[in-house]
């Protein structure tokens, strides 16, 4: 596969992102029609307050959601795992729950700052633990790291049971895009700019994913790229559970179906990968409204189905990524524009 391929599907994804946005912000209970929104002033204010804050939000969070992913399968070289459901995302809930808890007037940023510094100490766990397994079983990592966000979703529930929030909780996680209004998604830009911050690493932890033994050899920094790395996913994870909860899924499909055309060069993957995870959500948004209009269905149970639906393609396309799950960005620097899953 040559490297224009993913440039031209580059190309073609943003055609289509541009299309689902426009059918994004035409699509409501209220029919805004093209000349209402210059006429009309309360439809207007739908468009700037409601319909575009809705789209920017699912394009942020798809997007942030699928660079987090693929940062987090090359720091634990592992294609099974994805922040929202290993851990960080469930530790982001918990930390929101525990500021709401000690807390409970804290404004919004308060509710960030208490998300993020529990989902980098739940990421910092967990690659703790996984670090002495060894590669030869790609799936245990896959099964601990489910298992330990398991873990920490029975610690919320139970918290949240014993503090009379457990409606709170439900209704705070789960993914859904209905309660986003101008004001109250704007945190997802700082997801956009930790994601920025991974693609300015991305040559530095394509390196890594050889190992710290290669990586130091080859001059990196292995314990501050690691950190900013850590530190850049669990933001975006924080910031995408604060703002519109729990979405899972993104971050383990999409960055599978990127590196086949890519590899595991994240130079060249992640500006795809981000481009693919907003189609997702977005689309998944728009799916969410469509289906049972003029009701809503939270888009985390829309991107759950398709999103299992695209993993088990992937895994019945391809039986020998079952036991190829690591990242092996040599090999795939030996053809370009190949992949590897």
């Amino acid at each position: 596969m040559t490297f224009r391929t993913p440039s031209r599907i580059f190309l073609s994804g943003l055609a289509l992102l541009m299309i689902l946005s426009v059918l994004s912000i035409g699509i409501g209970v209220s029919d805004l029609g093209i000349w209402g929104t210059f006429s009309d002033p309360d439809a207007r204010q739908i468009l700037w307050e409601v319909r575009v804050p809705r789209t920017l939000a699912a394009l942020l969070a798809g997007a942030g959601l699928a660079v987090s992913g693929q940062a987090m399968q090359i720091l634990v070289r592992n294609r099974f795992i994805e922040p929202m459901s290993a851990g960080a995302g469930q530790s982001a809930a918990l930390g929101v729950l525990l500021v709401t808890l000690l807390v409970p007037s804290a404004a919004i940023w308060v509710k960030m700052v208490g998300a993020s510094l529990a989902a980098l100490t739940g990421s910092l766990v967990l690659m703790a633990i996984l670090r002495p397994m060894p590669p030869t079983q790609p799936l245990l990592p896959a099964l601990v790291a489910l298992v330990y966000g398991g873990v920490i979703s029975a610690v919320v529930s139970f918290i949240a049971f014993q503090g009379d929030l457990a409606q709170f909780l439900g209704s705070w996680l789960t993914g859904e895009f209905s309660g986003v209004l101008r004001g109250r998604y704007e945190l997802l830009w700082i997801a956009g700019g930790a994601s920025v911050l991974m693609y300015l690493i991305a040559d530095r932890l394509t390196l890594l994913s050889l190992g710290e033994d290669a990586a130091r050899a080859l001059g990196v920094n292995v314990g501050l790229i690691t950190a900013t790395a850590v530190a850049g996913l669990s933001v975006v994870t924080a910031m995408i559970v604060v703002s519109v909860g729990s979405i899972p899924f993104v971050g383990l499909v999409v960055p599978n179906l990127t590196a086949r055309l890519t590899g595991d060069n994240l130079r060249r993957a992640l500006p795809l990968t981000a481009l693919c995870g907003a189609l997702m959500v977005l689309g998944a948004d728009i799916l969410s409204r469509l289906i049972r209009f003029p009701y809503e269905i939270p888009v985390a149970t829309t991107v759950a189905v398709i999103g299992a639906v695209l993993f088990l393609v992937l895994i019945n396309r391809d039986p020998r990524s079952r036991g190829a799950a690591g990242v092996n960005p040599a090999a795939s620097a030996d053809r370009k524009g190949g992949s590897h899953v």
